[in-house]
């Protein structure tokens, strides 16, 4: 019964961080410019800010 398996399941407030994620203003990644590179496991992503001022994240 699917009402039996949402009672096993964990609950998410569980697994949630106790303590809050860093905050980084957007100037401070592109150092006042509108690009900053990324690297997360050996890859690199670029970061940018359109001239909407909106953010874009690629690989």
């Amino acid at each position: 019964m699917i009402e039996d398996e949402y009672e096993t399941m964990p609950d998410r407030r569980e697994t949630r961080r106790e303590t809050a994620p860093p905050v980084w203003d957007a100037s401070q990644l592109t150092d006042g410019g509108r690009e900053a590179l990324i690297r997360h496991e050996g890859q690199f992503y670029r970061l940018r800010i359109t001239t909407n001022r909106k953010l874009i994240l690629t690989k």
